[in-house]
Parts: C-alpha cells; structure tokens; sequence
C-alpha cells in the first residue's frame, strides 16, 4: 500500500471517529442532562404533547422514564466506539420508536431532526469497516 493510500485509509478512519464522537457525545448528554435534571420532570413534559394522541399516559411517562437512560448508555457506547454495531441498530430502532410518537402527535419538525439522526445512524453502520479508532478494534480485534 502505498504512502497515499494509507494516509486517505487514516483520514476516511479519523473522519468516522469523529462522527462517531460527536453522535455519541450528542446522545450521551441528552440522557445525562435529562438524568440531571430529574427523569420525572422530563417524563411529565411529555404528557401534554401525547395527551390528544391514543397513547395511554402512562405508557408515554414509563418511555419518557426510560428514555434518558437508553440515551446515557447508548451515547456512552458509540463515544467509546464499544459494540457499535449493536449500538447503532438500537439507536436505529430507538429513533424508529421516537419518530413514531412525533409522527402520532404531528410533529413533523421534530421527525425531521429525528429522520438526520437516522442517517448518521446508518451511514457510520454501513461505514463501519472504517470504525478503527474505538474499543470495538482494541478488545475484539475487528469491528464487531
């Protein structure tokens, strides 16, 4: 492999844990700061957007319990680049869950975000051959 090819080899894998990076530590602190600020607070505000939807209250407080903890451990992986293959498929199935409930109470701004966050998502999975900057390469030796 020549000089070049192995500096845009470094670069495509620097570009991909940097992305990483900034998903990860994008999703860990939504779930940090709504753990800070108290888990119930942030289920409660929840209520008010579901409340003409045919979603059960407390169905929408139990995801908005949870939510902030799925976010914690999630973001946490993929800052660490640790099961990301695993950790982006959830992410995926998380943010299919998320643009459900802003697709049932017509927030269609919120779906948007909701739908950039899902290619990131799944660009950095089917980029994952680049993802040698992270755990997943140092303790499994592959990019699993």
């Amino acid at each position: 492999m020549s000089s070049a090819e192995s500096s845009e080899r470094t670069d495509r894998a620097l570009a991909y844990a940097l992305l990483r990076l900034v998903l990860g530590v994008n999703i860990l602190m939504h779930g940090v700061s709504r753990i800070v600020a108290g888990t119930a607070g942030f289920a409660n505000s929840l209520l008010p957007e579901f409340q003409k939807t045919p979603l059960p209250a407390p169905l929408v407080y139990a995801f908005g319990l949870t939510l902030p903890i799925a976010e914690t451990v999630l973001g946490g992986l993929l800052l660490f680049g640790f099961c990301t293959r695993y950790a982006y498929a959830l992410g995926l199935l998380l943010l299919a869950t998320l643009t459900f409930g802003s697709a049932l109470s017509q927030n269609w701004n919120v779906a948007g975000i909701q739908l950039i966050y899902a290619a990131v998502y799944a660009a950095l999975l089917g980029l994952r051959r680049y993802n040698r900057f992270s755990l997943d390469t140092l303790v499994f030796r592959e990019n699993d």
